[in-house]
């Protein structure tokens, strides 16, 4: 054995001697997500995208939430005294879903109940759309996410795998390159499953608000059927 080969196999020995003894105190997640490939790319996107919309969506649901708690019993107090217009000109001024349906109503006073009922419920309908407008991408994300982890773990182990029969197998490098490949599954198991609970919690924020235009929906068909002061 010449000089030059023992010298490699001492720096190689050495090499592998210090990378096994010191994952442990150097891992980070910073390291991981590095070491995770370019299936990482997908999956950062995917994250992005998943704050954006929640965080969009959930102000906007927040906001078509909110009402006063004095609108109603204003309404009723006009509408009972005969005053559609003022009614109308308050829920015009009123911000919400509520207001907007309400406004719907008004406008249709005079038809039979049934017809203005209808009125309001599709115009309800329209304010659920506008309020799960982009849902949808939560739900996409929650699917894909896993499958991008999955496919970039399936690729870095078909990878791992070429270079054992390549270079031969080396029980250190086979360790650390499987725990490293293993990232993007974890990672797209978190993404899927953070979206999945955005998904499901805006959509519980989206039925107390449907709830609330039920009640004022009720509540403005009763007043309508009181007689007029």
């Amino acid at each position: 054995m010449s000089l030059f080969s023992l010298l490699l196999q001492i720096d190689t020995a050495a090499a592998t001697a210090n990378a096994i003894a010191t994952p442990q105190d150097e891992i980070s997640l910073i390291y991981l997500l590095k070491e995770g490939g370019i299936m990482m790319i997908p999956l950062l996107l995917c994250s992005i995208i998943l704050v954006y919309v929640f965080v969009e969506r959930l102000s906007v649901i927040r906001k078509a939430g909110e009402i006063d708690g004095g609108f109603m019993p204003r309404i009723r107090e006009k509408v009972t005294k005969g005053d559609l217009q003022g009614a109308r000109t308050l829920a015009r001024g009123t911000q919400g879903p509520v207001a907007r349906m309400i406004d719907k109503g008004i406008s249709r006073v005079g038809k039979p109940i049934d017809h203005i009922e209808k009125s309001m419920e599709n115009a309800g309908k329209l304010e659920v759309y506008h309020m799960e407008k982009n849902l949808s991408v939560l739900s996409t994300i929650a699917g894909i996410a896993p499958m991008f982890g999955f496919l970039g773990t399936i690729a870095g182990m078909i990878i791992l795998f070429f270079d054992i029969q390549h270079k031969g197998f080396s029980l250190e490098s086979i360790a650390g390159g499987i725990y490293t490949k293993m990232v993007t599954s974890a990672v797209g198991l978190i993404i899927g499953l953070l979206a999945y609970i955005a998904h499901n919690y805006l959509n519980a924020q989206i039925n107390k608000n449907v709830n609330k235009m039920e009640t004022a929906s009720v509540e403005f068909l009763d007043i309508l059927q009181e007689p007029a002061h």
